[in-house]
């Protein structure tokens, strides 16, 4: 595989003079003609599945497969133009888009809430011109259904349930009944719910549509998408609810005790039942891949450890334990898996955090890159912890400077101690620096660490957006709940950045000289 750079950049980071408050799918279009101009192949997003309610983590996916219809474009939408487009919204409605594109910070609930009034506009044009008379348009609409019918009936139900009859409430308070799937009551609220499932199957055809034709375009200009797997959906989700014998409802997955926290991590999320997902043959998982393949050209694994061993905290209160629970076992169910995983796209592993030497071992068995995040690269046990020089990471890796969950390179780097920014200076490709050794992070360090990294032995390098310009605005601090979290917008419109002549040109000879240039 050739040299790649890639940047790391959430979808509803993107700006544009016409997106309605966040990054919307035909966004990707101009942003990649950017990133081929710039040096780069990879667009990294993160997840882009549909959150669960209340939730801004795009880990908390309400859906393995469906789109976050947040996503669409209104302006992109044949039926939201057709039914006056922006002029339909009344004053206040006008008033509220211009604040909504103006912030500098995703106002995720506002978004939501007008981008529902336009998509309720654009399908009630839709039912009354297309689906009505059975045109062309709605029977495009059939076809989608037909073929995405394994993930998109029990989605379009469950969402049509929740939001519209149960009041956003968890399936697990539901009615027994509807809670249960017993089948008289699905085809009960199948029949009294029928407009809205058509809503629900009508927005995911949308952005299918948006999506593909970004994806082409994306290609056509020499950029390949990448996206992000979530280790797991939450417990009220349309695939724990349709899929009830493929999770343990009794624990919760998380994370056990390491340096970080002395208690370990609970992520309140189901347990997957390995067991009962081979007697199966793995339906869910190879429908997952299949999806992530139709979307992505590569994507990463979530904690991709957890494939091997699944920690779990025991809803009783009995010790915490690992599934499997032996190395062989753990080492055949993350390899089963990941081969699955594999079967339509490359993927990479997020083998960071407390990995146990097999699960490394593993992956370099199966040619599944791994990261080398240049903070983190420490001879650990060596006197002094010096930082491994770049040069020599392992071709099949991931290089970069940090992740969506990490502060900037810039404040990183201004924290050092001074014996650490010392030994970081001894890396051989940071000579230049090291005789002024300058404490504050300035254009020359983000030049040379930049430099450091794309020379990387790594074939794939994924550069934070960020870190490319020495911003220092983060996406996400973990463990924190508040709104600035997943709200990250970039600090000019796309056209901007396509006018910053001096940084796609820095940014595109880093490329060249390190032969990792695109086009």
């Amino acid at each position: 595989m050739s040299r790649q750079a890639g940047v790391l950049l959430p979808l509803f980071s993107l700006r544009t003079a016409s997106d309605w408050g966040v990054g919307e799918i035909p966004d990707l279009v101009p942003f990649a003609r950017w990133c081929r101009d710039a040096g780069f192949s990879v667009i990294q997003l993160l997840p882009v599945n549909e959150t669960s309610r209340g939730e801004t983590s795009p880990y908390g996916a309400l859906s393995a497969f469906a789109l976050d219809p947040v996503y669409l474009a209104p302006s992109a939408l044949e039926d939201f133009e057709a039914a006056g487009g922006e002029g339909a919204l009344d004053d206040a409605e006008r008033r509220r888009l211009d604040a909504l594109r103006a912030s500098p910070r995703v106002r995720w609930g506002e978004v939501r809430a007008l981008k529902a009034r336009a998509f309720a506009l654009a399908f009630d044009r839709f039912v009354r011109e297309e689906w009505s008379r059975r045109t062309a348009r709605a029977r495009a609409l059939e076809a989608f259904a037909r073929a995405e019918a394994d993930w998109l009936d029990a989605h379009a139900l469950f969402v049509a349930l929740h939001d519209a009859e149960q009041g956003g409430r968890p399936w697990m308070e539901w009615p027994a009944p509807l809670a249960g799937r017993d089948g008289d009551a699905l085809g009960e609220a199948r029949a009294r719910r029928s407009r809205e499932i058509l809503f629900q199957r009508w927005l995911q055809w949308q952005g299918e549509e948006q999506w593909h034709a970004a994806r082409r375009a994306a290609n056509a200009a020499g950029v390949q998408l990448g996206g992000d797997l979530p280790f797991m959906v939450s417990i009220d989700s349309a695939d724990v609810w349709s899929r009830r014998g493929d999770f343990r409802l009794d624990a919760r997955v998380g994370v056990p005790p390491d340096a970080f926290s002395a208690t370990g991590q609970d992520w309140g999320l189901p347990v997957y039942r390995w067991d009962a997902m081979e007697r199966e043959g793995h339906r869910w998982l190879h429908a997952r891949a299949r999806r992530m393949a139709d979307l992505y050209d590569l994507y990463r694994v979530d904690h991709v450890v957890g494939l091997y061993r699944t920690y779990f905290f025991p809803n009783d209160g009995s010790s915490p334990a690992f599934v499997p629970d032996t190395e062989p076992a753990q080492t055949r169910n993350g390899e089963t898996v990941l081969r699955i995983l594999g079967e339509g796209a490359r993927v990479i592993a997020e083998d960071l955090g407390v990995v146990p030497d097999f699960v490394r071992a593993s992956l370099a068995r199966l040619g599944i890159a791994g990261y080398r995040v240049q903070r983190w690269e420490k001879e650990w046990n060596a006197p002094g912890q010096p930082f491994r020089d770049p040069a020599r990471w392992p071709a099949t890796s991931v290089a970069t400077t940090g992740t969506h969950d990490t502060e900037s390179v810039a404040d990183w780097y201004e924290a050092l101690p001074p014996d650490e920014r010392r030994q970081l200076l001894d890396v051989p490709a940071l000579a230049g620096l090291r005789a002024r050794a300058p404490e504050r992070f300035d254009e020359g360090v983000r030049d040379a660490l930049l430099e450091m990294v794309y020379g990387s032995g790594s074939d794939l390098l994924l550069l934070p957006f960020q870190d490319a310009f020495g911003f220092r605005e983060r996406v996400n601090v973990p463990g924190t709940v508040n709104d600035e979290n997943w709200t990250y917008r970039i600090p000019v419109e796309l056209t901007g950045l396509a006018a910053d002549r001096a940084a796609r040109r820095r940014l595109r000879d880093l490329a060249v000289r390190s032969g990792r240039a695109s086009g």
